[in-house]
């Protein structure tokens, strides 16, 4: 039974960072390409940030870009998202999903092409 189970989420000032975990079990995680995602209610899901399956390609939504990082340590079947200079506007519940690899240079942003999903971890930031 694959499951990803996210940490790290919580309720910050804007200006601060939180650094966001997902633990990975029941998949061959080294062979699967992770995404970040993030939903406010009412709206749809929309891509943050990905990273391959080795760690070597990264992408990021325009709005992230520059302020979060995506990273992998596979030999603990985690994937993180370091989110530093948080604005109001990241506020949103947010997942992690796996993907199998699709090519070696395009990493998915559709929610919908991602095989497996997390629960999601609340993240907020005040004005």
């Amino acid at each position: 039974q694959v499951q990803l189970v996210e940490s790290g989420g919580g309720l910050v000032q804007a200006g601060d960072s939180l650094r966001l975990s997902c633990a990975a079990s029941g998949l061959p995680f080294s062979m699967y390409d992770m995404g970040w995602f993030r939903q406010v209610p009412g709206k749809e899901r929309e891509f943050v940030a990905a990273i391959n399956w080795s760690g070597s390609l990264t992408s990021y939504a325009d709005s992230v870009k520059g302020r979060f990082t995506i990273s992998r340590y596979n030999a603990k079947n985690t994937v993180y998202l370091q989110m530093d200079s948080l604005k109001p506007e990241d506020t949103a519940d947010y997942y992690c999903a796996a993907d199998r690899p699709r090519s070696q240079t395009i990493l998915s942003t559709i929610p919908r092409e991602y095989d497996y999903w997390g629960q999601g971890t609340q993240v907020t930031v005040s004005s």
